[in-house]
């Protein structure tokens, strides 16, 4: 036996253990080794068969994941196509919405002048239709002429086209007139004057300017009728009113005469013209553009004018105050006496020089609880 032999073996000590022991104790050692690997191979069965059945799992889960993937990426390819498309579109309404704003702009340009030219227009023609007239300034008098008035009246008539002006005069006062303008001047500058009514009676009365509002000036706004026209230069005949009126009816409805079905025929009073209404529009300007007529009335024929219709309208009205220089109001006078005897007492009080006062023109004397409309004339000039 070798050196190399002997060391391969491991020599046990005879009387440690017994061969037959040994050899029992070598098969047990090995079967539990055999037990041991098949227990871990046992394992590594199940642990395959787990891991077998998690990779096919995984292969399912994968397989799912493309699907899904290649689904998102079929859609997102869809979606890119559509943004894509709706881009453009989007591209070609904004160029559509830009050109449609541009013609937009320059038809609001074209209307904005267009406007403004309608405006110049219509200026001209409301200054055309539009008169102004301002009244002369006058000077009025009270020369003793007084109207019962109604309470609530408090100014006079607004639109005051006669010489005449009327005033409300309140109760327990009264207008007095002087010839003298320089006497009514020095009776309201004494302000208060102490009025003798017997010999033991006096009243003290308070004289203030008599101011009124007269119309300074008056806008009166003109319009010409598309259906109605003006006959003037009618002769001073002897027919009837309403034959000499169905004399014009019937000529003017005429067409061969360029008339039209007539609606309404109407002497203007006062101007002796005549107002015809037509059905329809465009008779006027036909009959307007030949201007004159021959007509026949009665046994001859006589020349009529036919012109446009023009109504006028007060759209505003101014007022100036004006004082009355021979006029003073004496206010503040008790009912004391009877109406004619306050009236004399106080025209033969204010016509003393005594007492600042001078020669009389007119008196009234409104007593206290009536009231009275003054009515004041256009005073003449010297």
């Amino acid at each position: 036996m070798t050196e190399s032999d002997e060391d391969s073996f491991i020599y046990l000590p005879n009387d440690s253990i017994s061969s037959i022991g040994f050899l029992e104790t070598m098969e047990e050692q090995t079967a539990r080794e055999i037990k041991r690997y098949q227990d871990i191979l046992k394992a590594l069965e199940i642990d395959h068969l787990s891991l077998e059945s998690s990779r096919e799992q995984c292969e399912q889960e994968a397989s799912r994941y493309q699907e899904a993937a290649e689904s998102l990426h079929t859609k997102l390819l869809e979606y890119e196509d559509q943004a894509k498309a709706q881009k453009l579109a989007f591209q070609k309404e904004i160029e559509r919405q830009t050109k449609e704003r541009n013609q937009l702009l320059q038809e609001k340009e074209a209307l904005e002048k267009e406007l403004e030219q309608i405006e110049k227009l219509s200026i001209a023609k409301e200054s055309l239709h539009k008169v102004d007239i301002s009244l002369p300034e006058r000077s009025v008098v009270f020369k003793g002429h007084a109207e019962e008035a109604e309470k609530e009246q408090t100014l006079p008539d607004p639109v005051v086209t006669q010489p005449q002006v009327r005033c409300p005069i309140p109760g327990g006062s009264a207008l007095i007139t002087f010839e003298d303008p320089e006497v009514a001047n020095r009776i309201i500058e004494m302000g208060q004057h102490r009025v003798q009514l017997d010999e033991c009676t006096y009243v003290n009365v308070k004289a203030e300017p008599m101011t009124l509002l007269l119309l300074a000036s008056v806008e009166i706004s003109v319009a010409r009728s598309s259906r109605q026209v003006l006959l003037s230069g009618l002769p001073m005949l002897s027919v009837p009113e309403d034959k000499l009126l169905d004399k014009l009816e019937l000529f003017f409805s005429k067409r061969q005469n360029q008339g039209g079905e007539v609606e309404r025929v109407e002497r203007l009073s006062g101007s002796g013209h005549v107002a015809l209404t037509f059905v329809e529009d465009g008779v006027v300007e036909r009959l307007v553009q030949r201007g004159r007529f021959q007509i026949p009335i009665g046994k001859e024929k006589h020349e009529i004018k036919v012109s446009h219709y023009v109504s006028g309208e007060i759209t505003d009205f101014q007022f100036r105050p004006s004082v009355c220089d021979q006029t003073i109001l004496l206010s503040g006078i008790p009912d004391v006496l009877d109406e004619e005897l306050m009236r004399e007492t106080l025209e033969i009080h204010f016509q003393k020089p005594s007492k600042g006062g001078g020669e009389v023109e007119a008196v009234v004397y409104v007593p206290t609880g009536v009231s009275a409309a003054a009515v004041f004339e256009e005073a003449k000039t010297m």
